[in-house]
């Protein structure tokens, strides 16, 4: 198979997974609507965690992320922290006075906090992910280095486009708006919180 052909596959698996809805999705339209540039540093901050993912995957690191403990750890982390995410965009929003820019963690912190505790994020690359580096190593570190930067020109264009797309809907449709978006996140944030929380329980009581 042509490199070309191969790094086109791959970009199409990665928008199916870049483009789901998950915590990810829901700050960069949450934070987009303080900033049109606010998915661009969620971008980043989810890159700062994935790349070095990504390189240890390449050298066969990848299987510790199927082990079970392992799983249920991130999963119960992952859920706790959604939550308190979740709470902290639902008090912005009752706050009389509050701006997006006033949510607890600022795009870049919320990217890697989100990535790193996101059980699917690294079950996602244990699996899929490391199927399509094997295959990028068909064409030695060229492929994989042209596959890990396509993949997170992916996740970059996606986020930002979604917060600037939020930033130009708070503008135009107001105040009202905004707070009605960070409640909408912040019911996401909750539901992916309490998933997260069942997995990692269910993962203890089946071992």
């Amino acid at each position: 198979m042509p490199l070309l052909t191969f790094l086109l596959e791959a970009v199409l698996v990665s928008l199916s997974g870049v483009m789901a809805p998950g915590p990810i999705t829901a700050v960069s339209i949450g934070k987009g609507s303080g900033s049109p540039h606010a998915g661009a540093l969620v971008a980043v901050g989810h890159a700062i965690v994935e790349l070095p993912l990504m390189i240890a995957i390449f050298y066969g690191f990848g299987r510790v992320f199927t082990l079970t403990s392992i799983r249920a750890a991130i999963a119960l982390a992952g859920g706790a922290l959604l939550a308190l995410m979740g709470i902290g965009m639902f008090r912005t929003v009752s706050t009389a006075h509050a701006t997006p820019s006033e949510y607890a963690h600022s795009p870049l912190v919320a990217g890697v906090l989100l990535s790193a505790g996101s059980p699917y994020f690294l079950i996602w690359w244990a699996t899929v992910g490391a199927a399509l580096i094997l295959r990028s190593t068909d064409f030695g570190t060229v492929g994989f280095l042209a596959f890990a930067a396509l993949h997170w020109s992916c996740d970059f264009l996606w986020c930002y486009s979604l917060s600037a797309l939020s930033f130009t809907g708070g503008h135009f449709f107001g105040r009202r708006f905004q707070k009605i978006i960070f409640a909408i996140c912040g019911v996401f944030l909750l539901l992916f919180s309490f998933r997260s929380l069942a997995d990692g329980i269910a993962l203890i009581m089946a071992r």
